[in-house]
């Protein structure tokens, strides 16, 4: 076992991070979108940066449009996963329960959760304002968190996928 990066690892690195920037997405939507329903896709539109019309999301109709928009985010997430699978599936062709069950992947995939909340973030939040993770007086602190969280899981993913088993390139571990 060598500690330099072999070809197989090199091959996860894309198809983790956009696994990572659809599932990260998948539970931002589905946890602070639906569950907690703290933002939608266009909650702060009175109050953003580039124009877009507010749509109240405590009106029915405010709230339709927010959830027709929430509806092309999760396209995206899962159109970003099945990009991920796809990629994936493409560069590991040998012993992919191997892959499935390394650190390497798995680390990737936190990363790419963690450049999905940094960029969603500093987009949505910061430069269009279209929503915030969570509005009223301490919405910059939710904010700020949120992009804490996203600094500290890109930063935990490539510790992670640095501590895993660095493979041979035939795919043995």
């Amino acid at each position: 076992m060598s500690a330099t990066v072999s070809d197989a690892d090199r091959a996860v690195v894309l198809p983790g991070i956009v696994l990572g920037v659809g599932l990260g997405g998948f539970a931002d939507g589905i946890l602070l979108h639906q569950l907690l329903q703290w933002h939608h896709m266009l909650s702060s539109t009175n109050h953003d940066r580039v124009g877009v019309r507010y749509y109240d999301p405590h009106t029915v109709s405010g709230l339709e449009m927010n959830t027709v928009w929430d509806g092309i985010f999760h396209v995206v997430c899962w159109l970003a996963v099945l990009l991920g699978l796809a990629v994936l599936h493409a560069r590991v062709t040998e012993n992919r329960r191997a892959v499935w069950t390394s650190r390497v992947l798995w680390g990737w995939i936190v990363a790419g959760w963690g450049v999905f909340n940094l960029v969603e973030g500093l987009l949505d939040h910061q430069i269009l304002g279209i929503h915030h993770v969570h509005g009223g007086p301490y919405q910059a602190w939710w904010d700020a968190g949120f992009l804490v969280l996203g600094g500290l899981l890109l930063l935990g993913g490539h510790a992670l996928q640095r501590s895993g088993t660095r493979r041979a390139t035939d795919g043995r571990r």
